[in-house]
């Protein structure tokens, strides 16, 4: 049976989710370690990011090494920017790269914050996830539960929020470049 995976941002809204969609998606059970737990029933499963997962990688000089600071070496403009995994939110990455990966989850809905860090926070797991799975948006600017149900009940298509995602990726790379070069 296939399934959808949502995304929160956090552990809390998860949690959320998964008692509020209970009636839509069937009853959860919690899943996963201590510090990496999920929430699975027979149509979801519902798992949360703890805020950035990911960031951008810093420079690195000639001998593969930290660039070194110094005037002679700016300005730092990479043809590509790579990402990297946040040490201290590793084990999350991996658990929710696992489950984006997962040949029954068909559908990941971004449940993120709303707003352009929920939707850089997203995108950016997307990414390093490697995944082309289809997505939705669950846009929610209140946790009240008829907000979440309203929500689920209108995903918006990933279409609608590429313009977001552009202006996420944009400040992003221009803080990164602005940030070291500046």
């Amino acid at each position: 049976m296939s399934k959808k995976l949502i995304i929160a941002e956090k552990p809390s809204v998860a949690t959320d989710l998964a008692r509020v969609l209970r009636n839509d998606l069937g009853a959860f059970e919690k899943k996963g370690s201590n510090r990496n737990t999920y929430f699975e029933s027979e149509s979801a499963v519902v798992a949360s990011a703890v805020g950035h997962l990911v960031e951008l990688q810093m420079p690195a000089g000639p001998n593969g090494k930290k660039l070194p600071w110094g005037m002679n070496h700016l300005p730092v403009i990479p043809e590509k920017f790579t990402l990297q995994p946040i040490e201290r939110s590793e084990s999350r990455l991996k658990l929710l790269q696992k489950l984006i990966r997962r040949k029954d989850i068909e559908l990941v809905i971004n449940a993120c914050d709303a707003g352009r860090e929920g939707e850089l926070i997203f995108r950016y797991l997307m990414q390093i996830a490697d995944s082309e799975k289809p997505v939705k948006r669950m846009w929610m600017q209140s946790m009240t539960n008829n907000s979440i149900i309203e929500a689920f009940g209108k995903l918006r298509d990933d279409a609608q929020m590429l313009p977001l995602a552009d202006a996420a990726l944009c400040r992003s790379e221009s803080d990164w470049l602005i940030g070291l070069n500046g």
